[in-house]
C-alpha cells in the first residue's frame, strides 16, 4: 500500500482571519488535495482544536482554486482491506466535522468529488465558486460512497436526484447544486472563500448560546418526526430566555443600539 506522504508535511493549514473565525485549509495541490489517512488526520486535529477553542465561534473548511477535495487517496485506497478501514476508522473526520459544535462554512472552488463531496456535506453551509463541481463518483471505481455519500445526500437533495449521482457518478455544477439545495449560496469563481468569511464574519457576532442551540437543533430535528422536533425546538427557546444574552439582546434593541453578547 502507498502511503507516501511527506515526513511531518503540514498539508492542513489553520489561519484565524478573526479571533472568532478559524479557517482550515487543505493544502496538498500536488494530489488535488485528496484526502490521505494523514490529511484525514491532520483535519481531525484541526477541527477537535477549534472546537476546543472557546475564541472560535465559526470554521471556514476550504481547499484549493481547482480542487476543494479531489476525492479519497486512491493509492492508498488500493489494497486496504474492510478490516483496515474499520482498524484505522477511515470515517472519524466525517464526523468530528459534523459533529464539532461550532457552525462550519465549506467554501468550495473547483471540484468537491468523493470524500470531498462527503466532507462538504458535513458541514453546515456550502458557498460555492460558481465554477464548482460536487460528485459521488465511487461507483466508477468499484465502491460506493461511505462517509455520508448516501446517506447525507439523500437527506439533502432527496432520493431520486441523490440516486442519480451515487449511481452514475456524474458531477453535477453549482447552479444545479444551488437548485437541489445543496448549496447554501453561489459566489463569483474565486470568491467563494470571501463570501464564506463574510456570513462567517455575521455569525460570529450572533449570541453564542443561541447559534450553538440553532446549530444543535436543526441537526437533531431533521431525523426526528415532526412532533418530536417542535418539541426539542420549543424546550430550546425557552431555555434561552434564562441567559444573559437573550436580555442583552431585547434591551440594545429598544435602546437601539449595538449588543454586546458574552456567550452566557
Amino acid at each position: 500500500m502507498n502511503t507516501s506522504e511527506p515526513d511531518a508535511a503540514k498539508v492542513v493549514i489553520c489561519e484565524r482571519p478573526e479571533l472568532a473565525i478559524a479557517v482550515i485549509r487543505i493544502d496538498r495541490p500536488e494530489r488535488r488535495n485528496a484526502l490521505s489517512l494523514e490529511v484525514k488526520r491532520q483535519l481531525d486535529e484541526a477541527f477537535a482544536a477549534a472546537d476546543a477553542d472557546p475564541d472560535v465561534r465559526v470554521v471556514v473548511l476550504t481547499g484549493g482554486d481547482s480542487f476543494f477535495i479531489g476525492g479519497t487517496d486512491i493509492d492508498e485506497m488500493l489494497h486496504m482491506t474492510s478490516r483496515e478501514h474499520t482498524a484505522r476508522d477511515t470515517g472519524r473526520v466525517f464526523r468530528t466535522v459534523n459533529a464539532c459544535r461550532k457552525p462550519v462554512i465549506a467554501a468550495v472552488e473547483g471540484y468537491a468529488l468523493g470524500g470531498g463531496c462527503e466532507l462538504a456535506l458535513a458541514c453546515d453551509m456550502i458557498v460555492a465558486g460558481r465554477g464548482a463541481r460536487f460528485g459521488q463518483p465511487e461507483i466508477r471505481v468499484g465502491i460506493m460512497p461511505g462517509a455520508g455519500g448516501t446517506q447525507r445526500l439523500l437527506r439533502t437533495i432527496g432520493k431520486y436526484q441523490a440516486m442519480k449521482m451515487v449511481l452514475t457518478g456524474e458531477p453535477v455544477d453549482a447552479e444545479l447544486a444551488f437548485a437541489m439545495g445543496f448549496v447554501s449560496e453561489i459566489a463569483e469563481t474565486g470568491f467563494a472563500l470571501k463570501r464564506a468569511l463574510e456570513l462567517a464574519s455575521a455569525i460570529a457576532g450572533m449570541p453564542p448560546l443561541a447559534v450553538s442551540a440553532i446549530k444543535e437543533i436543526v441537526n437533531a430535528g431533521q431525523n426526528l418526526p415532526l412532533e418530536g422536533a417542535l418539541l426539542l425546538e420549543r424546550k430550546a427557546f425557552q431555555l434561552l430566555f434564562d441567559t444573559s444574552d437573550q436580555e442583552e439582546g431585547m434591551r440594545a434593541f429598544l435602546e437601539k443600539r449595538r449588543p454586546v453578547y458574552r456567550g452566557a
